[in-house]
């Protein structure tokens, strides 16, 4: 086999690669003396079938497994000999003009990774903003809970509603005075005020009583879920059968015990931990994006263009998703547009980060578990039917990919904390405004010009931190979708999508 390199320009190799005849003859040979003692023909005692017919009979298809194998294993000792680390999958193409009994003649181009100079994680320095839970916050958290357990009384005779009341109404839509699929209900519970349904609809009750029929126009939105609605006017005939007002209800320990709950102080100290962990969880936000921050001053170097493209195009195919989906898709899709080079750089940053992270943990042999991938992988499979779990869970075993795709947001959060243990951390007590400030300030940091929309979620959720790393090479393709639940399961040899 012979290897000549005809490309080395950055990051971009290329090769030539000739794989002579005979060593793919002799694969073959190799793969007739196998498959000969199996091989039944009329006229031939079993196993007996000569060498020659064998391969007369087989010929194409033992070529051509001779030929991929050979193939695979060049580049392989290409990868090998030349100590490269491919990006993303190497692009092999086969001489035109190929046929059997001639020499093998590859082009194989590739990108490498980057060679990424030890990071040092000594001396870091983060902030830890933490936002103590106070008991005013409790306590208001408990009267939300009691306002969405109210219940209503009927109100006096002749009341007129008003906000915070409740309607039992019937009502028929019609548009352009013919009734539309969805638009009737009887014994309907309103509660004015609560905003639960179109604009207009509440606000056009008020001041009703019980026994009153009356007809109210309004217009469905833009981004009306049905089609047919979108933007039209309709006309509800709306007959109030009663007008209830809310009962009290009283904060105690019978609240709590109505919940299923021992007591009051049961109530409260449950909440306190939800609060504490919704905090606990922005303020873990806050450091990580700092850290990255920190991670991305210090260090510059080259990074594939076609993990770079790959990473774009994910966070692009997302927005113009949610760009679709807006009141004016078009005037979405131009606003993105005009920001295309800011989401380019937050892929270059992502990819970047990615990589660091990942020498990182290689480095400091931070690793994800058997068992935690054992856990990874079941919790996964939860969101397929049940029957392709199983399929799934084969699927995963079978593709190394695919494998590496769940295992790296873990493995990132794993290198994350590793470095939390060894930054100097000052905690500072803030105010749940001033932590969430602090977060939208460092979302806007990768940006070159300004800060993302806020609705751009793609690139919202996760803008300032890392390409998920992986422990041992780079992903790659471009990063998966998240799935609905109860998906189908892939096909076992389906190709992962990251």
């Amino acid at each position: 086999m012979q290897i000549v390199e005809t490309t080395n320009e950055g990051l971009k190799r290329a090769y030539s690669v000739k794989i002579a005849a005979k060593d793919i003859a002799a694969r073959i040979d190799g793969e007739v003396a196998k498959i000969a003692p199996q091989v039944r023909m009329p006229g031939f005692r079993p196993g007996k079938v000569p060498a020659n017919l064998v391969k007369k009979m087989h010929g194409p298809a033992l070529h051509q497994e001779a030929l991929n194998t050979s193939v695979q294993e060049a580049v392989q000792k290409l990868l090998g000999d030349n100590q490269l680390r491919p990006a993303m999958q190497p692009q092999i193409a086969l001489g035109d003009g190929y046929e059997e009994g001639k020499d093998a003649e590859l082009t194989v181009s590739l990108e490498v990774l980057p060679t990424i100079p030890a990071p040092s994680v000594d001396g870091l320095k983060l902030d830890k903003l933490v936002v103590p839970v106070s008991d005013a916050e409790v306590d208001a958290q408990v009267a939300k809970i009691a306002e969405g357990s109210k219940s209503f009384e009927d109100a006096k005779k002749g009341k007129k509603a008003e906000n915070g009341d409740q309607l039992i109404i019937d009502f028929t839509g019609k548009l352009d005075g013919v009734e539309f699929d969805g638009g009737k209900a009887e014994d309907a519970a309103l509660e004015l005020g609560s905003g639960r349904f179109i604009p207009g609809f509440e606000e056009q009750l008020v001041g009703v009583k019980a026994g009153d029929e009356k007809t109210i126009t309004v217009t469905f939105p833009a981004d009306y879920p049905a089609e047919n609605l979108k933007g039209k006017d309709a006309q509800f005939d709306v007959v109030v059968k009663a007008v209830k007002v809310p009962g009290e209800t009283k904060i105690d320990d019978d609240f709590a015990k109505s919940l299923g709950l021992t007591d009051l102080e049961q109530l409260k100290g449950l909440l306190r931990g939800q609060l504490e962990q919704e905090t606990a969880g922005l303020t873990r936000t806050q450091m990580k994006r700092a850290l990255l921050d920190v991670l991305a001053a210090g260090h510059d170097f080259d990074v594939p263009p076609s993990m770079v493209a790959a990473e774009f195009q994910q966070i692009w195919a997302q927005l113009q998703q949610e760009a679709q989906q807006e009141a004016d898709p078009a005037a979405a899709l131009k606003e993105i547009e005009d920001e295309k080079g800011e989401y380019e750089a937050i892929a270059v940053r992502r990819v970047r980060l990615g990589l660091l992270l990942s020498e990182i943990g290689q480095a400091n042999g931070v690793e994800v578990s058997q068992q935690e991938m054992s856990m990874l992988v079941s919790q996964a499979a939860q969101q397929y039917r049940p029957e392709d779990r199983q399929r799934f869970v084969e699927y995963i075993q079978q593709d190394p990919l695919a494998a590496a795709q769940l295992r790296a947001p873990l493995y990132e959060d794993k290198v994350v904390d590793f470095l939390f243990d060894k930054a100097e951390v000052t905690e500072k007590t803030v105010t749940r405004e001033e932590l969430q400030a602090a977060i939208e300030a460092e979302e806007a940091a990768p940006a070159p010009a300004k800060k993302a929309p806020a609705k751009k979620a793609a690139a919202k959720k996760d803008e300032a931190e890392a390409k998920p790393a992986k422990e041992k090479a780079p992903k790659k393709e471009a990063a998966a979708k998240e799935e609905k639940t109860e998906k189908k399961a892939p096909a076992k040899k389906a190709a992962a999508k990251k």
